[in-house]
């Protein structure tokens, strides 16, 4: 196994830190989805960038924008009898992904990688000291979620928050939060 490189978490989280319903987001805002897409996707000229989920994650994007474009996919599960399109990539947990990453960066050289989700994908990535930073939408609204985003460690802190932005009566902020120097 090769050592794992530093990476980020990108999440939505609603005024509890809720992150789902159902297998679902219980939110529909478009500037959102479209930070997500540009911070996951915009890569240094000549690379890509890479996506690490869980299986739950990857069941819970609509079949048609499977695998997400222009990022290398990659999904953790332990089961064995799944099979995915070619050039996504699975593995078990973070040590084999990001062996996996490294070796798929012979083909096309990897930029930055995000952790997508869900709740103890989340979990386990905050584990780890190569988790350096939190891009986080903050959801001035409590919905009926029964997914979790777990505490921001207080080994984080707020490096900046975005100017609110209003879809219809929600509210949000892109905020992101950086690993506190040790």
């Amino acid at each position: 196994m090769v050592p794992m490189r530093n990476f980020s978490i990108i999440v939505a989280t609603d005024a509890k830190r809720g992150i789902g319903k159902s297998g679902k987001l219980p939110w529909q805002l478009s500037g959102d989805m479209k930070y997500f897409r540009t911070l996951t996707s915009k890569a240094a000229a000549g690379k890509t960038n890479a996506v690490i989920m869980g299986r739950t994650t990857w069941e819970s994007i609509p079949e048609k924008f499977r695998p997400l474009p222009q990022r290398l996919n990659v999904v953790l599960t332990r089961r064995t009898d799944l099979t995915f399109p070619p050039g996504v990539l699975s593995g078990v947990d973070f040590p084999q992904a990001f062996d996996l990453i490294e070796r798929s960066s012979l083909k096309s050289p990897i930029d930055k990688i995000f952790v997508i989700g869900g709740a103890k994908v989340y979990q386990t990535a905050l584990s780890y000291r190569e988790c350096e930073a939190l891009y986080v939408t903050e959801i001035d609204q409590i919905f009926a979620c029964d997914t979790f985003f777990p505490d921001v460690r207080p080994d984080f802190e707020l490096n900046q928050s975005g100017e609110p932005r209003q879809e219809g009566a929600v509210s949000y902020a892109f905020c992101t939060y950086l690993r506190k120097a040790t």
